[in-house]
């Protein structure tokens, strides 16, 4: 996965709707986004291979081929993130889209600065991920984490409790040990580790609980530790 550069993002636009693809077209080139917009499944696909974008925006109703087909296509030779713009609604469509490579789903009819939104917290947990991906073991005094073979080791003796752990629960922690000392609000949480979810800033303090009761199991007391009025550092 490539690191797009903050000021040269290029976006593949597939929309048939000339109303909706001129609006929301216009507020990616404020945000400084090269856009390719496609008005059919087939040049989207061709618009992908031709220009290899760092974003991807796919509208699921289509002339020559639909979203779906175009997702399905596009995976097989970019890792480029995507997200579904649709009116299809349905909770069975939202866990379909995610579950075949999506990164995200957003319903028409949008407010385009949401949407302008999503894509930049996509693309800063993406600059985290290519980052990190230089360093693949993280250590400190009572935790060990291996991004490579997603081990989890806990305490003085090391216990493995990798399989333990939820895939949020996993995320989160991971996240937090990037930076042990630093005190992440619950947004912040949630846009580097929930982002895709939908969920509500409270959810994380649910994540927390589960992840502290399974390192308290361990010998791990008060980790995550809560900074009352502002949110969750590792600690020590």
């Amino acid at each position: 996965m490539k690191l797009p550069a903050s000021d040269a993002v290029k976006i593949v636009f597939a929309e048939d709707d000339k109303d909706i693809a001129s609006a929301l077209i216009a507020y990616l080139h404020r945000e400084g986004f090269i856009v390719f917009h496609a008005d059919d499944g087939v040049k989207a696909v061709n618009y992908v291979q031709e220009h290899e974008p760092d974003f991807v925006i796919l509208d699921i109703k289509m002339p020559r081929k639909d979203g779906w087909a175009v997702l399905a296509d596009i995976r097989h030779f970019t890792d480029a993130p995507v997200m579904m713009l649709t009116a299809l609604d349905t909770d069975a469509d939202k866990v379909y889209a995610l579950r075949t490579g999506a990164d995200d789903y957003v319903v028409k009819p949008f407010n385009p600065s949401e949407v302008i939104a999503r894509i930049h917290v996509i693309l800063r947990r993406l600059r985290h991920h290519v980052k990190d991906e230089v360093r693949q073991i993280y250590e400190t005094k009572h935790l060990y984490i291996n991004q490579m073979t997603h081990q989890v080791l806990v305490g003085p003796e090391r216990v493995d409790i990798s399989n333990q752990l939820t895939s949020t629960e996993y995320r989160i922690l991971l996240h937090l040990i990037r930076y042990p000392k630093r005190v992440f609000s619950r947004g912040e949480i949630l846009d580097a580790c929930l982002a895709e979810s939908g969920a509500g800033e409270r959810t994380v303090d649910s994540h927390i609980s589960k992840l502290r009761k399974k390192l308290e199991k361990s010998g791990i007391n008060f980790v995550p530790e809560s900074i009352r009025g502002f949110g969750y550092r590792l600690g020590d």
